[in-house]
């Protein structure tokens, strides 16, 4: 049994994981395919490696993306989880709840790469609540996304009721 252990899950807490042990590597995958299940310029990945993965709560639930691959996700949020292939699987690095533990260290997919993604630092950034004269319900927005730590159950209590009413 490993020190080291990480915990993450889907935006929604339906399905949460936890990790044991050091994982093979982080990396970012250009290709069309990480494109498309991820609906972003670039699918940041977690591969496993030898460490153990165990779903804590709920069930994936998978789309065959080729021959070759196949891809998990929340069926509830749509959450992109997983990437598994022959050689192992990889778990979407935005879903464990201390994503900046496991920064990449290589990128895959490269002939597929956008033109503008290595300068995407170079764009003007802003708070979220520098938006709120032009966005004024950024004032009162409540979240409903599982926190990033692990719970005995999810949702709380006062957000069920809430969904049986919706």
């Amino acid at each position: 049994m490993s020190d080291i252990v990480r915990t993450g899950g889907c935006q929604c807490g339906a399905i949460r994981f936890r990790l044991e042990g050091e994982p093979k590597d982080s990396s970012i995958c250009h290709c069309r395919m990480c494109q498309k299940a991820f609906g972003a310029y670039y699918a940041p990945l977690v591969a496993v490696g030898e460490a153990e993965l165990a779903w804590t709560r709920g069930e994936l639930k998978y789309f065959q993306s080729s021959n070759h691959v196949r891809r998990g996700f929340c069926a509830d949020c749509g959450t992109p989880m997983t990437y598994e292939a022959d050689d192992g699987i990889a778990i979407s690095a935005g879903s464990f709840d201390d994503p900046a533990s496991l920064p990449p260290v290589v990128q895959y997919g490269i002939e597929a790469k956008l033109p503008f993604v290595d300068r995407l630092h170079q764009l003007p950034g802003r708070h979220t609540m520098e938006d709120i004269e032009a966005a004024p319900f950024l004032a009162d927005v409540v979240s409903y996304q599982h926190p990033d730590h692990d719970t005995e159950t999810w949702p709380p209590e006062n957000r069920q009721k809430e969904k049986k009413h919706d």
